[in-house]
């Protein structure tokens, strides 16, 4: 369970870092605008999951035996791009109106990718997903709406700070699952 809390987070970095962005972004802020900001970004953060899961069901039987070096690539690979992407700078970015329907969807699938990945290594474990999607999305949402609120404050601190805690936080549960198999197996 605390593992599925940590995954949850470092998931929900790449959302909570867009939230921010916008905070920023919105003139005159209101709460049914962060709800339906956070309502996108949670949403899809735990459906992408599931839809890993299903796709990760089909291929388990076939990598059974190197699964958990499959879920430590898969986490350690999301992780290191959230790193990379958290150094990207964006010089004369034109501002985008994150409220508009169109623009919502495209950044909620967008921060969501990396929980295909996730959702297989699931599947991999052998890990049932209600639980997951459930912890995952409840997360995201939360974050979603506190980061909308944190850049309509705070604004630009906290943006590339958490893309570096949240591919850390998947590395280093990539590394965790890696380290156990290998001390269960003797090596």
């Amino acid at each position: 369970m605390v593992t599925i809390i940590f995954i949850a987070v470092g998931l929900a970095m790449d959302a909570f870092a867009v939230s921010i962005t916008s905070g920023l972004t919105i003139k005159q802020l209101r709460i049914k605008h962060a709800f339906r900001i956070a309502i996108f970004f949670g949403f899809f953060q735990a459906f992408m999951p599931l839809i890993g899961w299903l796709a990760g069901l089909r291929l388990r039987d076939f990598i059974a035996g190197v699964d958990h070096w499959v879920v430590f690539g898969f986490l350690s690979a999301i992780g290191c791009k959230m790193i990379y992407e958290s150094f990207k700078t964006e010089p004369n970015r034109k501002r985008i109106n994150p409220l508009n329907f169109n623009v919502l969807l495209i950044l909620s699938i967008a921060t969501s990718i990396d929980a295909l990945g996730v959702g297989m290594s699931f599947a991999f474990l052998k890990v049932s997903i209600i639980t997951p999607i459930a912890i995952i999305g409840f997360v995201t949402f939360l974050l979603s709406l506190v980061g909308v609120f944190i850049g309509d404050r705070f604004g630009h601190f906290f943006k590339n700070k958490a893309e570096i805690i949240g591919g850390l936080i998947l590395i280093g549960i990539g590394l965790k699952i890696l380290f156990e198999h290998l001390a269960g197996k003797g090596v």
